[in-house]
């Protein structure tokens, strides 16, 4: 069975951590997936990964031990387990793991941009960029990103020039979502009414996803409106701190911070609709996901246009725009929810977001045939 090393950094719930467990689930058979972790403890997916058979390997990080060592590292494991394919998602820290390739041996060397933005990037780290995205471009055999401009930003703009250059889209179960027909129990797990309209965001708890923004903006809503309720999912550094935000501004009976929940479809179909004001994304598998339930979005410009389904549902704005004209744009999205589960499933394969087509184009890139 064909090995591929993953270096991802840590397998935590996350939108590039469940792309690719959504990929695995479907070609574990046939192909195996390890992944190297950086974390001392247990990430989310590690032990589901054993399960299916594939490798969780940890090695010290370049933050530890400094990016040479990290090399030298990275180098020993690749070459002593006999790596042909190496595939990098660690943004531009993915120069410094196609050097270890390339020295190793690995004939395929994937670097995979999955963000677009790297929020409050000083001149040094300006400088660190400049020299990966150098190294990136020299020892990588191929280029993939999730979208154009999460390309651009890694690669450079001319990257979508580059024959070896290729937009793989995240997959999403969407017709598991879509298939959903309970609309009822989360309301029941946390006491809102039937009548209560229910606001959805999920996202790690970094500065990146904007939820103190969120926080301000739901106040506003529920100011006007107490029959509205939110469900927030996710872990994260910050979330304590929201909320404390949240308790603070006195309304912890309207806002539910509901953590790591494997019953993401459920939870959005329970939801009206979804609000994520991101200061920066790669894709966004979570609006994905979304649309999927029927959801309409109002979301931040740093959103990128793969994201939208082209169905009404994704409605962008600038996130210099003040509070109020986020709530009221808010409150005009209220019974807006699609029903059309076909139009919805529709879109997907359009769209070529069809869990066939982009395994079909992830495998072209790794030059491995399945039957």
């Amino acid at each position: 069975m064909k090995k591929i090393l993953h270096i991802v950094g840590g397998m935590d719930i996350g939108g590039t951590e469940t792309m690719l467990m959504n990929l695995y689930k479907e070609v574990h058979s046939k192909v195996q997936f390890d992944f190297i972790s950086y974390y001392e403890n247990e990430a989310y997916y590690d032990n589901e990964i054993r399960k299916l058979g594939g490798t969780i390997i940890k090695l010290d990080s370049p933050n530890r031990v400094g990016q040479i060592q990290s090399i030298k590292n990275l180098y020993n494991l690749i070459k002593n387990e006999k790596y042909d394919i190496v595939h990098a998602h660690t943004l531009f820290n993915c120069g410094t793991a196609m050097i270890a390739a390339r020295l190793a041996g690995a004939k395929i060397r994937i670097s995979h941009a999955h963000t677009n933005l790297d929020f409050g990037a000083t001149r040094i780290k300006k400088t660190y960029f400049y020299i990966m995205r150098c190294l990136i471009k020299v020892f990588s055999t191929d280029f993939l990103a999730c979208s154009n401009s999460a390309g651009k930003y890694l690669f450079g703009n001319n990257i979508i020039k580059n024959k070896k250059y290729k937009v793989l889209p995240n997959y999403i179960d969407y017709k598991k979502i879509i298939s959903c027909n309970d609309v009822s129990s989360i309301r029941e797990e946390l006491g809102f009414c039937k009548n209560d309209i229910i606001v959805g965001h999920i996202g790690r708890f970094v500065e990146a996803k904007n939820h103190k923004f969120l926080i301000n903006v739901l106040n506003e809503i529920i100011k006007k409106n107490n029959y509205f309720k939110a469900v927030l999912v996710g872990d994260g550094p910050l979330k304590l701190d929201i909320q404390k935000k949240i308790d603070d501004l006195g309304i912890s009976n309207n806002v539910k911070l509901l953590g790591l929940r494997k019953d993401i479809d459920v939870i959005l179909n329970n939801c009206d609709l979804f609000i994520f004001p991101s200061i920066y994304e790669g894709l966004g598998l979570v609006m994905l996901e979304a649309q999927a339930a029927g959801l309409p979005c109002l979301v931040s410009e740093a959103i990128q246009p793969e994201a939208d389904l082209g169905i009404g549902l994704l409605k962008q704005l600038n996130l210099n725009e003040d509070i109020d004209k986020w709530s009221d744009e808010v409150l005009r999205l209220i019974n807006k929810k699609s029903r059309n589960k076909e139009e919805i499933e529709k879109a997907f394969v359009e769209n070529g977001l069809k869990l066939n087509q982009i395994i079909k184009k992830l495998l072209e890139v790794y030059k491995i045939k399945i039957n």
